[in-house]
């Protein structure tokens, strides 16, 4: 199985994917981080100081004068006054959740990403893993080896998972270098609030704790690794079950973009918490955002997920151990 898992990675390299995603990463995080920069630099100028507490307020008046107007939507008016809620919890006790630094920015460039960025860096490995062995015709030279169909399948799955990681990785490494020469490499110990729960549009603080940021950090990125591995497994399974790099590639972007809007809009759609794309959004659990549908809790959500992907491993297993590729 080494030598297996060893020859997919050589694949994997030789095609240059992750060195150009780890590039992408690269000049993502670099934007980011000055757009960050700039808008630190615009709210200081506004309001002549760099006191949090002071910026804090008057995000909470721009939130208030908000909910004043006419013509937000109900989704929208109820994110804006849970975040109200959320920030004034912030400030009574005195927490500066923007602390800034590499590993604050690591942190909201990861919940910025989990539901849409991240996914699409995964399909680009995982959309050809077996699609193109088979549209090419190298899927039937590598089944002459005597080696059994599941071990095959298992290698180029091991290959996906170690693939994910090093992306996971790359993102860490390469946002907390960046930032960190803009933003300062200090803040790990920095301590955020988490246990927020949502009721209705009341924000529950009864659990609310204090975590050191590298835990909460950790937490996060245990959560973008989970998702990821989700999105791999089911675009796995289309590449398993097509030909066609693009077919798979066009399906998965066309789910994954279609849940970053359905999130914003199925909240009376009550079936609609059972799509995997609905529920990639973990880390808002953690940070205390409303979830797109009432009820909805980090357990479900990972519960569903799970469900997503054990199906499209077994369907992945079943299809190709059986499928008649001569």
């Amino acid at each position: 199985m080494i030598n297996l898992v060893h020859n997919e990675m050589v694949k994997i390299v030789r095609k240059k994917r992750l060195f150009i995603i780890a590039a992408i990463i690269a000049v993502l995080v670099a934007l980011f981080t000055y757009a960050q920069f700039k808008h630190v630099q615009d709210l200081q100028e506004r309001l002549g100081t760099n006191d949090w507490r002071t910026q804090l307020q008057q995000q909470i008046i721009d939130a208030q004068n908000r909910l004043n107007s006419s013509g937000l939507s109900d989704e929208w008016r109820k994110y804006l006054q849970i975040r109200l809620q959320q920030q004034q919890y912030y400030l009574d006790h005195d927490v500066n959740p923007s602390a800034p630094g590499a590993p604050t920015f690591m942190r909201m460039f990861i919940e910025n990403s989990i539901d849409l960025f991240l996914p699409l860096m995964v399909m680009v490995i995982a959309a050809d893993l077996v699609s193109s062995e088979a549209s090419g015709g190298t899927i039937k030279l590598l089944l002459t080896r005597p080696v059994k169909r599941w071990r095959i399948l298992l290698s180029k799955y091991i290959a996906m998972i170690l693939s994910i990681s090093f992306i996971l990785l790359s993102v860490t490494i390469i946002s907390y270098l960046i930032s960190g020469a803009v933003f300062g490499y200090k803040g790990w110990n920095l301590p955020l609030l988490t246990g927020f729960t949502i009721n209705g549009e009341e924000l529950n603080t009864s659990n609310v704790h204090l975590l050191p940021q590298w835990q909460y950090l950790l937490i996060e990125l245990g959560l973008a690794w989970f998702v990821s591995i989700i999105v791999g497994t089911l675009t796995f399974m289309l590449s398993v079950l097509m030909r066609s790099t693009a077919a798979v590639m066009g399906i998965m972007l066309a789910a994954l973009i279609s849940g970053a809007i359905l999130s914003s809009m199925v909240s009376s759609w009550e079936s609609a918490k059972y799509l995997f794309m609905v529920n990639l959004r973990l880390t808002d659990y953690i940070s205390g955002t409303a979830p797109p549908i009432n009820g909805m809790t980090l357990g479900f959500s990972m519960a569903v997920l799970a469900v997503w992907g054990f199906i499209g491993f077994v369907v992945s297993f079943a299809v190709f151990t059986k499928r008649d590729v001569y």
